[in-house]
């Protein structure tokens, strides 16, 4: 059974939580090294491609997951046409999802991608990522892939204002048995609407970088 819940789709294999993939891959192990590595190769990329003001709208954030993993999935960077909940979290309707999105998309355009967000505070642009960040989480606009896509995303944004990427690694614990807070700041994003912890986290991960763009 997949983790997600939703009506039946073709985006997985029958009886297994493992997408369809165009390598005909069923091992979970070796899928899961193949997104890492693709992941790996796209923050290279983008990184390197990154000026300072990039547009970083919603043909953008496509862009990323449909860039790092058009190799291995054919709906990669297409949004989902189908209900998602995981667990007690709903996220946002498929009905509503392309609204939703342009919405924040014009917020964040708005305040002009964050760009300038060098001068700013560190902890005013903390609580800009993690606003953003929070309605991405709950927006869940694709099948697969979505929190490290969206992680790449405001990684960029950390980086177009002179930070390293934002540092989540005493929060993104691969042991199930151990607290993983970032997973509790999605929960919250998602079921409460408050991403307080997660601007904590994000404040505590924002390093200055001066190699950066």
């Amino acid at each position: 059974m997949s983790r997600y819940q939703f009506r039946q789709s073709d985006i997985y294999q029958p009886g297994s939580d493992l997408p369809v993939n165009r390598l005909g891959i069923s091992d979970a192990d070796l899928l899961h090294e193949i997104e890492a590595q693709l992941l790996h190769q796209a923050y290279s990329r983008f990184v390197a491609d990154l000026q300072t003001h990039t547009p970083l709208d919603e043909a953008y954030f496509q862009g990323l997951h449909r860039h790092t993993f058009e190799s291995l999935y054919d709906w990669a960077g297409l949004y989902r046409t189908e209900d998602m909940v995981k667990g007690n979290s709903m996220f946002c309707r498929a009905a509503y999802l392309g609204d939703q999105s342009r919405r924040i998309f014009a917020e964040l355009a708005a305040e002009g991608y964050l760009h300038g967000a060098s001068t700013w505070p560190r902890e005013r642009f903390a609580e800009r990522l993690a606003y953003y960040q929070s309605e991405l989480i709950a927006l869940h606009p694709f099948y697969e892939l979505n929190g490290r896509i969206t992680r790449l995303f405001f990684d960029l944004i950390a980086i177009a204002n002179g930070y390293g990427p934002i540092d989540y690694a005493k929060t993104l614990q691969s042991d199930p048995e151990v607290d993983n807070n970032y997973i509790r700041a999605s929960i919250h994003c998602v079921q409460r609407a408050d991403y307080g912890l997660l601007q904590t986290l994000i404040e505590a991960g924002l390093i200055p970088n001066e190699t950066t763009p």
